[in-house]
């Protein structure tokens, strides 16, 4: 059956050697330590610091709870969805994007483009976010850059952990405050806009284009790379958590950075301990940017070059560097015309990730290897599917209620980013 839908198909790849997309962008050379490193790159960014924004939403019962749970699901799901992409491999199909997965495992047509946008708008939110949150940080660091030659002592994490604990417990700490709204609708939109936020946190969307770069055969690689990977979520998570939300509790910022360091009144940490952990998130949101960019970079150059030309041919380089450029310049414009760091991250947690890495993988688990429905892995899978479909409902109302909310405190071109 998989076969002939595989055939018949006309959304699925041939044969990649034709294919500039692939050939330019996805090469298969890494092994599992760089699928831990692609991994950790796409989760464990700077997107942390909005770890406590988070928790504000919830408390500390319920986030505890949801950020674990987050952590189990999406680790369970790109499982998953990892031992699909092995299991067309040995059909004889091997997938290096999301999109022709899902058009596989699905036969629909209408599956591929869904995928292609849920992807761009997840690639392109990121990026906004990035943009938007390196924009706060440099505005840190033209304060404090000579601080700037101490970036390579620590990882930007336990400096903004250090820091904190350092304002938790100096004579200017903020009067914490852990009570959630008290208005009940209020308090379950926030929450399902916290969740979302956990989402955008522990989401990837692009888990077929990482394991695309792994040498073939790349059964077991990504099954490392993740246990890499969520040995470094546990290390850095956690304490960034909990570290911000004991300091602010519900008047932590969605950059915990501009909580330690605010517009107005005395900084709460070492000055250059911040300066530090802000060369260390503009050089990892960098990385992100290389990250997430390809998957927009491979849909471009699949169509505008021309594989046979070569990747520096004159013929190909000029319209690479025009196209890259000008997705570079429009991500930047909206982030400068629309500062909502929080909100983005909400928005994109909620309409991206979680249907692609939250509810798909366990569909097509399901649908490839198709387990006994009274399996127990068959009743897990359907479970979150339900589960996550539901969140991802009221997510998607709640994060945009909000963005329609904050809207009344913005100014275009404004230089003060939103929560």
């Amino acid at each position: 059956m998989g076969k002939e839908i595989g055939e018949s198909n006309p959304f699925l790849e041939t044969g990649h050697e034709d294919d500039a997309g692939a050939v330019f962008v996805l090469e298969s050379k890494g092994n599992w330590r760089h699928a831990g490193f692609h991994l950790t790159t796409a989760i464990v960014g700077p997107s942390i610091l909005t770890l406590p924004y988070a928790f504000k939403g919830l408390g500390w019962p319920l986030g505890f709870l949801c950020l674990t749970v987050m952590g189990v699901v999406t680790f369970y799901s790109y499982y998953l969805m990892s031992k699909v992409l092995d299991h067309r491999e040995k059909e004889g199909r091997r997938h290096i994007r999301f999109r022709e997965l899902a058009a596989d495992v699905f036969g629909s047509g209408g599956m591929f483009y869904f995928v292609i946008f849920i992807q761009t708008a997840i690639n392109t939110g990121v990026s906004i976010g990035a943009i938007l949150l390196a924009a706060e940080c440099l505005e840190v660091l033209l304060s404090y850059i000579n601080m700037a030659s101490l970036f390579l002592s620590l990882g930007y994490t336990y400096l903004v952990v250090g820091g904190c604990i350092n304002a938790g417990y100096s004579k200017s700490a903020p009067k914490r405050d852990y009570s959630l709204d008290p208005t009940q609708s209020t308090r379950a939109f926030d929450a399902f806009t916290s969740i979302s936020i956990l989402a955008a946190i522990f989401g990837n969307g692009i888990l077929p284009e990482i394991q695309a770069t792994l040498a073939p055969p790349a059964t077991g690689k990504m099954v490392k790379g993740l246990l890499m990977c969520y040995a470094v979520i546990l290390l850095t998570f956690y304490p960034a958590a909990v570290s911000g939300y004991w300091v602010f509790g519900n008047k932590a910022n969605s950059n915990i950075l501009k909580s330690l360091m605010p517009d107005e009144g005395p900084s709460l940490a070492p000055t250059w301990v911040m300066g530090l952990a802000v060369i260390f998130v503009l050089f990892q949101l960098f990385a992100i940017g290389l990250v997430y960019s390809q998957v927009a970079y491979e849909i471009m150059e699949k169509k505008s070059a021309d594989v046979k030309q070569g990747m520096f041919s004159k013929r190909n380089l000029i319209p690479r560097l025009l196209l890259r450029t000008l997705y570079i310049v429009f991500c930047a414009f909206i982030a400068a015309m629309l500062p909502f760091f929080g909100d983005i991250n909400a928005v994109v947690g909620a309409v991206g990730f979680i249907p692609l890495d939250f509810i798909l993988p366990m569909l097509m688990y399901n649908m490839t290897y198709k387990p006994s429905r009274k399996s127990l892995t068959y009743l897990i899978n359907i479970s979150i599917i339900v589960v996550f479909t539901g969140t991802g409902i009221m997510g998607t109302f709640s994060s945009v209620r909000k963005l329609v909310l904050d809207a009344s405190k913005f100014k275009l071109f404004s230089n003060d980013v939103v929560d």
